[in-house]
């Protein structure tokens, strides 16, 4: 399975954003590029117009942690869809097995996260699957496997993200270790940290 496996950080430095809404992170004090000469080009750096559509499309990519290929993929179902193809886009994303995992609290990290789906530690419908980008349907049903319930990454990870915390299309039964897809994801509801024109994105793949 291709993964980006550089430092995370530095890909928030080269962005200018803290993706991922992390404390630590250095680019909330530090927001431009990594490196000796990194403040003095963040400060004469002037993005063309196609670097501003493809900074936007970065964005999202890499807070989902995807590859080029998969996330070029995951547009063009998108776009084939019936409905606005940015919300498309971001519900396609969103339903992702290893994003729901991320986004409920069962992995601290969308990395982590499809290392626990790969490593099959968990079951959908009560099969089990480790296809991270499995998508998930309204009314799919996530349980941590039995043998799994004592991971201690897992079980950290569910104690800084509480079970009233989940966004409105999630529900988590933390005595069944299960989460539940209750509704397809509005764009409003989805808990991105940084700001995101959708519309820039649908530009950036209609050239």
């Amino acid at each position: 399975m291709a993964r980006y496996l550089g430092p995370k950080y530095k890909i928030c430095r080269r962005i200018g954003e803290n993706l991922w809404g992390r404390a630590k992170d250095p680019s909330a004090k530090r927001p431009y590029p990594a490196g000796e000469h990194g403040a003095a080009r963040g400060a004469r750096r002037k993005l063309t117009n196609y670097g501003i559509h493809l900074q936007e499309k970065q964005k999202l990519r890499m807070y989902y942690g995807l590859l080029e290929k998969q996330f070029r993929l995951t547009f063009k179902r998108a776009a084939r869809m019936h409905g606005v193809t940015g919300d498309n886009l971001l519900m396609m994303l969103e339903t992702r097995l290893d994003a729901v995992c991320y986004r409920s609290g069962l992995a601290a990290t969308v990395w982590s996260a499809r290392q626990f789906v790969s490593h099959g530690h968990v079951l959908v419908n009560g099969k089990k699957v480790n296809i991270p980008s499995y998508q998930l349907r309204p009314g799919d049903v996530v349980t941590v496997r039995e043998k799994s319930r004592k991971h201690p990454q897992m079980l950290e990870a569910m104690q800084q993200k509480p079970s009233n915390a989940m966004p409105p299309y999630l529900s988590r039964d933390d005595n069944a270790f299960s989460v539940k897809l209750e509704s397809k994801p509005e764009a409003a509801d989805i808990p991105i940290p940084v700001q995101l024109d959708m519309n820039l994105i649908v530009e950036f793949y209609s050239r």
